[in-house]
């Protein structure tokens, strides 16, 4: 049975608004490659009238309606947009699987998260109050000083398509907690949860121009976003490319950016392993998403002496993934989310053969599925730290294997790279794993697991990964300016220069 897909147009001000050229964007299910509705496709034009929408929020009421309401206030509305995705949490997990291809089960795992995450910083919005001028302790008894906490205004939030909704709300429910007021940019390949959101907020009666929504095209939407002269800091998601330029744009005004970019993760597998315990969280690093992880653990580093034990079950188990319709029951990998992404994936498989390397499982169109982006899931063997298979991010289910001999070499492969989000280690010796933990060049490092992500926890990365971080108390930090305000207390003159005569 075909799910309906919600026509809708730019979310702006509290309402929805047609954008300005009338511009519209085909929506591709990645499963069957059909058609099957549209989104809006803002402009600048459209962006102008969002961020003025935006302004409006901050400084209407003189702040009281929003910026400078208490976190309390703040937080009721939070918890009113969980409970409304709590509700809709079917229809709108099955959007996600029709849209992005991810498998139904993790859509919905999707959106347990999405209400989580609301929830959680719904907590931390209350908190704030009790934080406002913190006194600060002083060596001179003349002053007094205290610290307040205040929204660093208008953002621009621009997501990608691999977790729509949750991606959207790691940045949305932060921003929202501090008093921000934000334009969400989603992706143009998996925009339609991200509207079913302001539909929510229509529906709780969010305060007009709090979040606006902006499908679009990067160059048009996003482009014009990351240039405006009334937007005080971005955030995005993406690729390290796209990066370069948001930043080079902010630069020009001296705004912040918070950048969670790509990623070419490790996982150093140890030969005290349980094999079939770490080749299962080797797949799950790898093969969950679709492969379509920016924090992937893409590069397997098995030691010499297990690996070809260790190859052997890790074959047997991705022949036992079952990848179909994502809505299917049982689905473990479904389709990538685009053509284009579909034959950069298969490119990637073709140069890493090209290279040298032996495609030692997968690697080709699953043959029962005639239809859609599908990839199998993909084990490469024979790599050297040269190929473009080690070097650069796929975003697919394709991981690559190389063995090492000491825990020095081990660490050393796992760091060859330009990339650091998230790396993993797995072994039975606590001590050793401290020490590689330590080692690690990423922003998050798993031990004797792969890609667990809870909101209370800081998440982001280093080199090429970006910089800054989301999620947790550090997520809400990065949406707040912190101002001190210093008073003079004493009852005398403070008597600095002379005084003049009478």
């Amino acid at each position: 049975m075909a799910i309906p897909i919600p026509s809708r147009q730019l979310f702006i001000n509290g309402d929805w608004a047609e954008p300005l050229l009338k511009k519209r964007i085909p929506i591709i299910n990645p499963t069957t490659e059909e058609i099957i509705g549209d989104i809006p496709a803002a402009t600048a034009e459209d962006v102008d009238v969002a961020v003025q929408a935006a302004r409006s929020a901050l400084t209407r009421n003189k702040g009281k309606d929003w910026a400078f309401a208490s976190g309390a206030v703040r937080a009721k509305y939070l918890r009113a947009i969980a409970a409304k995705i709590k509700e809709r949490k079917p229809v709108l997990a099955k959007l996600e699987t029709v849209d992005c291809g991810k498998p139904l089960s993790e859509s919905e795992a999707d959106m347990d998260d999405v209400i989580g995450c609301f929830e959680y910083y719904a907590d931390l919005a209350e908190g704030l109050d009790a934080k406002q001028k913190a006194p600060i302790s002083l060596p001179m008894k003349t002053f007094k000083s205290y610290v307040i906490r205040e929204p660093i205004g208008v953002v621009a939030l621009i997501v990608p398509w691999n977790y729509p909704l949750l991606m959207a709300t790691w940045k949305v429910a932060p921003a929202l907690a501090a008093g921000c007021a934000a334009i969400l940019k989603p992706s143009e390949l998996a925009s339609v949860t991200c509207l079913e959101l302001g539909e929510v907020c229509r529906e709780v009666d969010l305060p007009a121009g709090v979040l606006n929504i902006l499908p679009g095209l990067g160059p048009e939407a996003g482009a014009s976003l990351a240039s405006h002269p009334h937007v005080d800091k971005i955030s995005f998601t993406g690729s390290t490319v796209t990066a370069v330029k948001i930043m080079t744009a902010a630069a020009q005004r001296v705004k912040p950016v918070t950048l969670e970019l790509g990623g070419k993760g490790p996982i150093v597998v140890f030969e005290d392993v349980d094999i079939d315990k770490a080749v299962e969280w080797t797949i799950f690093g790898c093969f969950y998403t679709n492969g379509q992880i920016c924090s992937a653990t893409s590069r397997l580093i098995v030691h010499e002496s297990i690996a070809a034990e260790f190859l052997d079950r890790l074959v047997k188990w991705s022949e036992n993934i079952k990848i179909s319709d994502p809505l299917e029951e049982g689905c473990k990998l479904g389709p990538i989310v685009s053509s284009g992404q579909y034959e950069k994936v298969m490119n990637f498989i073709s140069n890493a053969k090209g290279e040298g390397a032996t495609i030692l499982y997968g690697g080709n169109r699953p043959k029962h599925l005639k239809k859609g982006f599908f990839v199998e899931p993909t084990i490469i063997t024979d790599v050297t730290t040269s190929m473009q298979i080690w070097r650069e991010e796929v975003f697919g289910p394709v991981l690559c294997v190389k063995t090492f001999t000491t825990e020095e070499e081990a660490i050393e492969l796992a760091n060859d790279t330009h990339y650091g989000l998230g790396g993993a280690v797995v072994s039975k010796d606590r001590e050793r794993c401290d020490r590689v933990s330590k080692l690690l060049q990423n922003g998050a490092v798993w031990v004797n697991c792969s890609q667990p992500c809870f909101c209370q926890a800081p998440f982001g990365g280093t080199k090429w990964s970006g910089f800054g971080r989301e999620l947790g108390e550090w997520g809400l930090e990065s949406y707040l300016s912190v101002k001190q305000v210093t008073e003079y207390v004493s009852d005398e003159q403070w008597g600095w220069y002379q005084p003049p005569k009478q």
